[in-house]
């Protein structure tokens, strides 16, 4: 394992004062942070990779991230998920997690710290991530059926990895583990009952993802979307469904319940293309090689590491923030005709 360096003991100390709070010109206050810490991924799975191009862009050190991120905390940022790529492939995650577990907001409060993952190399992972303070864990599985499941990520052998991952961050003490599954019409959208099933049997929380234009290979078309109100018609044809309410007005999933074994299990569904949830988007991200974008679909970036390495003082850092955030998008212009697909795909800006 990579040990944190000396110095980023005192980069991580919290700054004195608060210059402002995050808002955009749009009036929402920005909370969450989404930071890719590598572009590298294990998986090729068909709805993100052409399978045929691997990393993309760099990767910085750890101090340079903890710096980045430390500057978000300043402005009143929550909650930090760790993405990427695949975070666990970062030999030094644990290490980042303590780090940022040991942070405050500037309310006093502990940051809200998530990963999600393929799972892939989950199991010895799991309680290591639990034990240096990791919040919340987040898997991608896109089937349930041991075939499908490996022709979506082309790697033979993942679902038991996967599955390993899951029992293991169960047993590590990660209570109503998510898991995220992208549908794609005719590829395994056959997957939707089971997973239901899976959900109720196993104590997950399972989040449907309607698929949305950011593959790499750009094959995205509308008709292989899965919309919202077919996933809750075809579930409530089996098992009882009961509306839930949100966690937060943020919240991106629309959620559901068991009514006949109530808090045991759930069913979320993010329906970014059929039903956008862009008025309350609280969310900004940060890409492997330290670039902001202020959604998905913005095809600007805002250079913040280089603004690092030409000498920008946290100050400047923050300043910096502050005016990519008040630029950032009211909403996606998905299916409109003047619709411009991102410059970067899904794995290239971190989920």
């Amino acid at each position: 394992m990579a040990t944190v360096p000396e110095s980023v003991k005192e980069i991580a100390t919290y700054p004195d004062g608060l210059a402002s709070r995050l808002q955009d010109s749009h009036g929402r206050t920005i909370t969450d942070l989404r930071v890719s810490i590598t572009d590298r991924c294990n998986y090729k799975c068909v709805y993100c990779r052409t399978g045929n191009v691997g990393a993309q862009y760099a990767e910085l050190s750890t101090a340079d991230y903890l710096r980045l991120i430390r500057a978000f905390v300043s402005l009143g940022i929550e909650k930090v998920r760790l993405t990427g790529g695949e975070p666990l492939l970062r030999r030094d995650l644990t290490e980042i997690v303590q780090e940022l577990a040991g942070w405050r907001t500037p309310a006093g409060e502990k940051l809200d710290l998530a990963i999600t993952t393929n799972g892939h190399l989950l199991e010895s992972l799991a309680q290591p991530l639990k034990t240096a303070g990791l919040t919340r864990l987040t898997v991608s599985m896109d089937a349930v059926d041991e075939s499908t499941f490996e022709r979506v990520t082309r790697i033979p052998g993942s679902y038991a990895n996967v599955l390993g991952g899951i029992r293991a961050a169960q047993s590590a003490g990660f209570t109503r583990v998510k898991i995220n599954c992208v549908l794609l019409r005719g590829f395994n959208d056959d997957q939707v009952e089971a997973f239901a099933h899976f959900a109720r049997r196993e104590n997950l929380v399972v989040r449907f993802i309607e698929f949305m234009p950011l593959d790499e290979d750009r094959r995205w078309t509308p008709e292989m979307v899965v919309s919202l109100r077919e996933i809750v018609a075809r579930i409530s044809a089996i098992l009882p469904l009961a509306p839930l309410a949100p966690n937060t007005v943020s919240e991106t999933a629309r959620r559901y319940g068991f009514s006949d074994t109530p808090g045991v299990g759930e069913v979320g569904i993010i329906a970014p293309v059929t039903q956008a949830f862009c008025g309350a988007c609280s969310r900004i991200r940060l890409t492997s090689d330290g670039k902001i974008r202020t959604c998905l679909f913005s095809n600007f970036e805002h250079d913040l590491h280089r603004q690092m390495r030409e000498g920008a003082s946290d100050s400047d850092l923050r300043q910096f923030i502050l005016r990519a955030v008040e630029q950032k998008e009211a909403r996606h212009h998905i299916g409109e005709p003047d619709f411009l697909k991102p410059s970067r795909s899904m794995v290239h800006i971190g989920g």
